[in-house]
């Protein structure tokens, strides 16, 4: 039964695109450089670059902006430019327009002179808020806590990584615990890593891996042997894997930074979010497996067959677009 439903899972998150652990979110930055001037970074990613006209930052009315330039690299839309107000920003309102049109939200962190650091996401029913005067930890907690959820949840690739461990580990509590314990451990190892900058891996390379290691399992589905290291210790092939999907969460964290006042916060709760978003896919394909049997238990239809009938042409299903995605990433990577 495990089989049937992992399959329709399988087949539902192969037909969406892999998001290539790109974040739909723009990125706004002060640092403060003096009682009364800050730097701004205005980042738009690549996937909402041709709509970053829609998108733009308000300041307050008494705020005097110089040496504004831009850039585009790889895609993504770079601006910086100093501003002056005098008192800072302390009290004042930050708002950017233009995000009921375009499917974005903004990250906005601000970095003191004194190291610490205030966060806040605007979205298109809150599309400004009001710099606080003091940096509030909560914010930082509430923001990377939501970041790292929709992370995982919006990572079509990983989920369908995590859908293909399932069926392979089978519905035993032991094993999927170990296997998902083991993609768990390892990825949260090399997030922390990458992120902190410890290590750096180029990401076209990891991210083509990545696609890579989801057609590795869809081959394995497809053999007709049970034997293997795979089918015998998925854990391992988890953790292994789990590396790799580690460095491509810190690529996704890269792309928002984090706040020096609030680095092991915002990483922490992060790392969370991913767990708690995985944790609930997880759940709701055993609760959906476990439904599914209880309907084909109560028609009174042989559970061995979905399963059987559905695994091999889904497995090759899967194969065939993972092998496209991996194309894909190493010829985005090249032009």
């Amino acid at each position: 039964m495990k089989h049937f439903v992992a399959c329709l899972f399988i087949i539902f998150l192969a037909c969406v695109p892999a998001t290539a652990d790109e974040y739909s979110s723009a990125y706004l930055e002060f640092q403060q450089t003096g009682d009364s001037d800050f730097n701004v970074l205005w980042k738009v990613p690549s996937n909402i670059t041709g709509n970053r006209e829609k998108l733009r930052v308000q300041f307050p009315s008494d705020t005097t902006v110089s040496n504004t330039r831009s850039v585009v690299i790889g895609g993504v839309f770079t601006e910086r430019s100093s501003i002056n107000r005098l008192g800072g920003l302390a009290g004042a309102s930050i708002e950017v327009t233009g995000l009921g049109e375009v499917a974005s939200d903004v990250l906005v962190r601000i970095e003191r002179l004194d190291g610490s650091s205030e966060t806040a996401r605007l979205q298109s029913s809150s599309s400004s808020f009001v710099v606080a005067g003091t940096p509030q930890f909560l914010d930082v907690v509430k923001t990377y806590l939501t970041f790292g959820i929709e992370h995982i949840l919006t990572g079509f690739d990983h989920l369908l990584f995590v859908a293909c461990l399932i069926f392979i580990a089978g519905t035993q509590w032991r094993s999927l615990l170990l296997t998902i314990t083991g993609f768990t451990a390892a990825h949260s190892v090399t997030l922390t890593l990458a992120a902190l900058e410890w290590v750096r891996l180029p990401m076209p390379a990891i991210e083509a891996t990545i696609a890579l290691s989801i057609a590795f399992l869809a081959r394995e589905i497809i053999l007709e042997r049970r034997d293997t290291l795979t089918w015998r210790y998925p854990a391992v092939v988890s953790a292994t894997f789990g590396l790799l999907h580690g460095f491509g969460f810190a690529s996704a964290l890269s792309e928002i930074g984090l706040p020096k006042g609030e680095l092991v916060a915002a990483l922490l709760t992060f790392n969370i979010g991913v767990e708690i978003g995985q944790i609930v896919f997880v759940g709701c394909l055993i609760l959906l497996a476990t439904l599914a049997g209880q309907c084909l238990k109560y028609f009174r239809i042989a559970s061995d067959k979905p399963p059987r009938f559905m695994e091999k042409p889904v497995a090759l299903g899967v194969g065939c677009i993972a092998m496209f995605w991996t194309l894909e990433r190493i010829s985005g990577a090249l032009i």
